[in-house]
């Protein structure tokens, strides 16, 4: 039995997701909750488990496509018959999405536990119909067309223009325009590669197993140069003009930040620091047995002293709606992180009923889960206040935005020697910028300060995080 794996809702309300990789390929042997792809959605990448076993028939959505919930993007053969596990395996992978079943009645709008995430409401994913694309004859075995349809990527505007001749509507999945009944044999990484370099598949002769185009044809085309139009001069195969997608964790972010920009009136304040005593606190630590087996840096220290500011002061971790001011007694500690997919920001839950080792941890264990693009939706979520480390890349100050829902962030500068007085008397002494944004609907000036002083206070002399926590 052919049995099709809709694309699931992994989020809250999450609407489509990209294809980054997958782990399968047509005639492969699969079971129960093995690995099959990566997706991207706008708040992390995913590893999607295959809910059947049996053999891989057609994988139905290339790399790089971005695709609606509820979209098929893989069948699998099951085999002849339909059991008793092979049934309930059936309706699990049916309620991925809401109105996928047996009967003719639209499922309820409640949220059930399904494999994978949660299925989302029906009215989350209404859209504009779109227009089904024509049919193509079969003439071509069935892996050389996807039957979701996609929106081609920008980077196809650059692709040479079909034939005059041709006027019929793109092949869904191809990326590019394809003459009528016209069908390409190329696998999904090499699809991807053409629609990322403008290459239109349709005017290549494939090298490959029966025809098919490879990646060598594709980059073959890209370096011949391209043919002289009437009239005009040739130009070189290299494109002057790159386009970017936005999409993923990189629109998700560039949405949030702009409207938390011009929503929540930013405040910030700067205040230079001698971290002197923080730097030799962290080389003690290091030494300890408790911190053997974790990172010790001076990010650390930094985190311990704002989880002790903020529970001097609460007002600064809280959130503002509009209607009233929510304190959180809690601190769900954000940390920014610059990746290859955009910025993110994960939390740390309740990073304030962690010990120091235990906060260590938590704080490494993130951030290598960040940097591979690994971070769960719930750990993108629920932050109460933020720190983001600028000094990481040389910078000594900046101005961060707020992360939407939160009331302050402190930016890090990098930690360098420089001239300062001591007890009258002119030292070289390791000192960084602490900046504070702050909402100046709920954090005035004179909190915001009260904030700043008191984790500027902890980094100079570290015993004051016991004596004040």
């Amino acid at each position: 039995m052919l049995r099709e794996f809709r694309l699931p809702d992994v989020g809250e309300g999450l609407t489509e997701a990209e294809i980054v990789r997958w782990h399968v390929t047509p005639g492969d042997s699969v079971k129960i909750n093995q690995t099959i792809v990566e997706i991207e959605t706008a708040k992390a990448v995913v590893e999607l488990p295959c809910p059947y076993e049996g053999t891989v028939s057609a994988l139905m959505a290339d790399e790089g496509q971005t695709v609606d919930v509820g979209t098929p993007i893989i069948s699998v053969r099951t085999g002849d018959g339909e059991g008793p596990a092979d049934a309930g395996r059936e309706a699990l992978a049916d309620d991925l999405v809401p109105g996928v079943g047996d009967g003719a009645e639209p499922k309820k709008e409640k949220r059930q536990p399904v494999l994978v995430g949660y299925g989302v409401k029906t009215s989350a994913t209404r859209r504009r119909p779109r227009k089904p694309a024509s049919p193509a004859p079969v003439s071509a075995p069935p892996v050389s067309v996807t039957p979701a349809p996609v929106t081609p990527a920008p980077a196809a505007r650059a692709a040479a223009t079909p034939p005059a001749a041709s006027s019929a509507p793109a092949v869904p999945g191809n990326g590019h325009a394809a003459s009528a009944g016209v069908r390409v044999l190329a696998k999904p990484p090499v699809r991807k590669l053409a629609r990322d370099l403008g290459v239109d598949l349709t005017a290549l002769t494939g090298t490959g197993p029966q025809g098919s185009i490879t990646r060598a044809d594709v980059e073959a085309a890209v370096a011949a140069p391209a043919p002289a139009a009437s009239g005009t001069s040739a130009t070189s195969g290299t494109a002057r003009e790159e386009y970017i997608p936005v999409r993923g964790v990189r629109k998700a972010t560039a949405q949030a930040m702009v409207a938390s920009a011009f929503s929540a009136p930013h405040v910030t304040e700067w205040l230079q620091v001698d971290v002197t005593g923080t730097m030799e606190a962290v080389r003690r630590l290091r030494t300890l047995p408790e911190f053997a087996e974790v990172k010790v840096s001076p990010l650390l220290l930094v985190a311990k002293a704002l989880i002790t500011a903020v529970k001097r002061h609460p007002m600064a971790n809280a959130s503002w709606t509009g209607e009233e001011i929510v304190v959180k007694h809690y601190v769900n500690l954000g940390i920014a992180a610059a990746t290859d997919r955009g910025l993110i920001v994960p939390n740390v839950k309740d990073a304030d009923a962690m010990s120091l080792p235990d906060l260590a941890r938590a704080l490494g264990e993130l951030t290598e889960r960040a940097r591979a693009g690994r971070c769960q939706p719930a750990e993108l979520s629920g932050g109460t206040i933020t720190i983001t480390n600028v000094g990481v890349f040389g910078v000594d100050a900046g101005t961060p935005i707020l992360n939407p829902g939160e009331v302050a962030i402190l930016a890090v500068g990098q930690i360098r020697d420089m001239p300062w007085v001591v007890d009258g008397q002119l030292a070289v002494r390791k000192v960084t910028t602490l900046a504070l944004s702050f909402d100046h609907r709920v954090v005035d000036g004179e909190l915001g300060s009260h904030v700043l002083r008191d984790v500027g206070a902890m980094l100079e002399d570290p015993l004051r995080m016991l004596a004040w926590s």
